[in-house]
């Protein structure tokens, strides 16, 4: 018991402060606190934009429908069904604002197994092919695919082949 007590004697002497210690300041002052997103800045003007119509319908089947517009003429309707693959959401709709050029932009939509599809008259399309491609491509490419399919049947009539009699490594 004696030899727990002076442990204890000796650590709280260890621990103690030492003379002339001083505890170590940062080298950098601490960083500025940032505003909070989402508050918007007393100094920076704003306008308070009102919905007019905002209707929304979800049904038990997972179907559903969207529409909202907005006094400056933001105009969003939406609606889907749960039926791609694995029950995933099909979605088409479309929306519209003016830009600030006051060009109207319109843009439908379809969204589903291939991802999100716009179309709009203000997207960018690319370019046309400037020439045809010459007929030897178009055999060479042919000759490529036929190559692969023969290669697969292949693959696929070797793996489907009798098991062998002799034993190795897979490759």
């Amino acid at each position: 018991m004696k030899f727990v007590i002076l442990i204890a004697v000796a650590a709280m002497a260890i621990a103690a402060p030492q003379a002339g210690y001083q505890v170590p300041q940062p080298a950098l002052p601490p960083p500025e606190p940032q505003p909070a997103y989402g508050t918007p800045d007393a100094s920076v003007p704003f306008e308070i934009i009102n919905i007019i119509k905002d209707e929304r319908t979800q049904k038990e089947d997972g179907t559903f429908s969207l529409e909202f517009e907005t006094e400056n003429g933001i105009i969003q309707s939406q609606s889907g069904s749960p039926g791609g693959p694995e029950g995933a959401v099909i979605t088409s709709g479309q929306y519209s604002y003016q830009s600030p050029d006051g060009i109207p932009i319109v843009v439908k939509f379809v969204a589903d197994q291939n991802g999100f599809q716009p179309e709009s008259d203000v997207l960018p399309v690319a370019p046309a092919f400037p020439h045809s491609i010459p007929e030897y491509v178009l055999e060479q490419i042919d000759f490529a695919a036929k190559e692969d399919a023969a290669r697969a049947a292949a693959e696929a009539a070797e793996r489907s082949a009798a098991p062998s009699q002799t034993y190795s490594q897979p490759q």
